[in-house]
C-alpha cells in the first residue's frame, strides 16, 4: 500500500487516537481572546508549526523513524523520554501519551509489522504520539519528509476543527485557515526530515502558558 494512503488513514480524524478531545491549549487561548478570528488563528497555528509543538513533534517523529529503522533501542528510549519530558504541562503530557498509546495499539492491531512489535516491547509503559507515528512510518518504509508533513497537517487540521467547535471561526474560514497553513506545513516536513535532536527546541511561550491555564479553566469542552 502506498505511503500516502497509509498516512491518510492513520492521521485522519476517524483514526482511534481521541485527537478530537484535545485542543493543545487553544480553548484557553480562545477564552483569553488571543485567538478570536481567522487571522489570529492562522497566526497562532503558524507559530506552532514554525516554533512550537508541531515543530518539535516533527523533529521527534523523524528521529524515532530513524531509530526504529536502524533498530537502535537505546536511541528510541531516549527520544521517547525526551518527547514526554518536553511536555510543558500535565495536560500536554496526557495529550501526547494517551494519543501515542492509542495510536500504537491501533497500528499493532491492524497494521502490524515486526518493527511495531519491537518498539512496543521497548516502550511498554508510555509512548509519545510523534514517536508512535515515527515507529509506524519506519515499519512501513514511509519517507521521513512525507511522514512529518502529514503529521503536521493532521496537527493543524485538528486544531482548526477545535476552533470551529469553539465557534471562533466557521467551517469556510476553517478551510481558508488550512489553505494558509499549507505552505508552512510543507516547509516543516522537508526541514524536519533533515534535522537531528540537536535542532530540537521551541519558543511558543503563550501556547505553553495556555496549556497550563487550561488545567484550571472553569468551563471546558476539551481535555487540553
Amino acid at each position: 500500500m502506498s505511503p500516502d494512503i497509509l498516512l491518510t488513514i492513520w492521521l485522519s480524524p476517524s483514526f482511534p487516537v481521541g485527537a478530537f478531545a484535545y485542543s493543545h491549549g487553544l480553548e484557553w487561548a480562545a477564552e483569553a481572546g488571543d485567538v478570536r478570528d481567522e487571522a489570529t488563528l492562522v497566526a497562532w497555528l503558524t507559530d506552532l508549526v514554525e516554533h512550537g509543538g508541531a515543530h518539535a513533534d516533527a523533529i521527534l517523529l523523524a528521529a524515532a523513524l530513524r531509530a526504529t529503522f536502524s533498530r537502535d533501542s537505546g536511541a528510541l528510549r531516549e527520544i521517547n523520554d525526551l518527547a514526554l519530558a518536553l511536555a510543558p504541562s500535565s495536560e500536554r503530557r496526557l495529550e501526547t501519551a494517551q494519543q501515542g498509546r492509542s495510536f500504537h495499539a491501533a497500528i499493532a492491531a491492524a497494521w502490524s509489522k515486526p518493527a511495531v512489535d519491537w518498539a512496543g516491547e521497548i516502550l511498554a509503559d508510555e509512548i509519545a504520539y510523534p514517536v508512535a507515528v515515527g515507529v509506524a512510518c519506519a515499519a512501513h518504509d514511509i519517507p521521513a519528509a512525507r511522514a512529518c508533513e502529514a503529521f503536521a497537517l493532521g496537527f493543524v487540521a485538528n486544531l482548526v476543527s477545535a476552533a470551529v467547535r469553539l465557534s471562533v471561526i466557521g467551517q469556510t474560514q476553517g478551510q481558508r485557515a488550512l489553505a494558509a497553513l499549507a505552505a508552512p506545513v510543507a516547509a516543516l516536513g522537508a526541514r524536519a526530515a533533515e534535522t537531528s535532536l540537536d535542532d530540537l527546541g521551541a519558543a511558543s511561550f503563550r501556547s505553553d502558558i495556555a496549556s497550563m491555564r487550561h488545567e484550571t479553566q472553569y468551563s471546558r469542552l476539551f481535555r487540553s
